[in-house]
């Protein structure tokens, strides 16, 4: 039953940062850092390998001349949420 569970998801601040996403669909890095209190590099690896996997679309811009980034959650992201929570909920019953 827990191989129905997607591993790069399952992790616990890879499934924070899904679990913002799928509710706001967009967040900037400093939300996502204060939302998850993980620290810059372990955030930035981890929203890395999600978006490695088409889970997130990562945007990188400036405002007011200082380093914004942007991660939006993917379509493909999405289905992989929904089928994990679906996952959970099997495994609970």
């Amino acid at each position: 039953m827990t191989e129905d569970l997607d591993p790069l998801i399952h992790s616990p601040l890879r499934l924070s940062i899904m679990s913002i996403l799928i509710g706001l669909r967009e967040a900037d890095f400093k939300y996502l850092q204060e939302k998850t209190g993980a620290t810059s590099g372990n955030l930035s690896v981890q929203i890395h390998k999600l978006g490695d996997a088409g889970y997130l679309q990562v945007e990188k811009s400036f405002r007011n001349n200082f380093p914004l980034t942007t991660c939006s959650i993917t379509e493909k992201g999405i289905n992989a949420f929904e089928n994990y929570v679906k996952a959970i909920r099997r495994f609970i019953e």
